[in-house]
């Protein structure tokens, strides 16, 4: 097994929390892995430690704000953007000493957020995985709420009323988005233990989600709700492989500008898999991810 170590970065008058599984120092450059949410952490994406038996170290962190980092509840709304994250990326990739040489792959959220870093075309990023991303907020809110006319009346309604009230922090309301999240999130049920584990760190600390998000993957009236990074991913000049699942909420409308404009874009949807294809379909995603970094590096 490859040696796994965990160790934290000084940022913002705190500290971010990260794990390296296997050898920094290693011929092949690391893969440096980006959560969803935002407002999640990292426990989803361990199976992406397998890529370590091959020679690279692969490394996760809680993004500030998530999981073992620190928390910043009373922070002011505005504390939370797309910036910070972006500065707590290039702060980490500094502070590991992989500037010269390393790969990204980043999941929902977390592949908007690796196109923000790429679209400014660093040095040393050698390849880009954007996993189950879409690349603009009001394309995934529209498909978020066409997924959901394929509902069950009852559900929808029940969304409808706790979104109408106010009252989505209910028990109803959760149970309801629940119906929505095992067809299009996760098509393995009950959810695997690390996906359980992330949600769990993000009901506990949902400031960075309800600020950046909002209350539900389609009723999105955080910061994000206007993101949008079509019109910027010409510029990206790392190698990109764009992943997503057949049954995904992040569609194809919404997956495809990043298939579409980044050059030399490869695309592959996984059959049968919805949003943590990962998770579903881990051999598979594994060796595609793996052969792509071999291309890549």
């Amino acid at each position: 097994m490859p040696h796994i170590r965990e160790g934290r970065m000084p940022f913002k008058g705190g500290e971010t929390w990260y794990r390296i599984t296997g050898d920094l120092g290693a011929a092949r450059p690391p893969l440096l892995c980006l959560h969803g949410g935002p407002g999640a952490q990292s426990d989803y994406l361990h199976p992406f430690d397998t890529l370590a038996a091959g020679g690279r170290a692969v490394i996760q962190y809680d993004q500030f704000g998530c999981g073992r980092s620190t928390h910043r509840p009373e922070a002011p709304a505005d504390f939370w953007s797309v910036q910070l994250f972006i500065e707590e990326l290039d702060a980490l990739v500094a502070h590991l000493g992989i500037g010269e040489a390393y790969h990204l792959l980043g999941q929902s959220w977390g592949g908007m957020l690796g196109a923000e870093h790429a679209v400014r075309r660093p040095a040393g990023l050698r390849g880009l995985v954007i996993a189950n991303s879409p690349a603009n907020m009001r394309t995934w809110v529209a498909e978020a709420n066409r997924l959901r006319a394929g509902l069950p009346q009852h559900v929808q309604a029940t969304l409808l009323r706790h979104e109408a009230a106010g009252t989505t922090a209910d028990a109803e309301y959760e149970a309801a988005v629940n119906v929505f999240y095992e067809r299009h999130l996760c098509r393995v049920v009950p959810f695997p233990q690390p996906l359980r584990d992330s949600f769990a760190g993000m009901a506990a600390e949902p400031t960075v989600y309800h600020t950046m998000n909002g209350p539900s993957e389609f009723h999105v009236v955080g910061h994000i709700r206007d993101w949008s990074i079509e019109d910027r991913l010409p510029a990206v000049a790392a190698r990109t492989l764009v992943l997503s699942g057949q049954h995904d909420e992040a569609t194809e409308a919404c997956v495809a500008p990043y298939a579409e404009r980044i050059p030399g874009a490869e695309w592959v949807i996984i059959g049968g898999a919805s949003h943590c294809a990962h998770l579903e379909k881990p051999d598979l995603v594994m060796s595609i991810v793996a052969a792509f970094l071999a291309r890549a590096d």
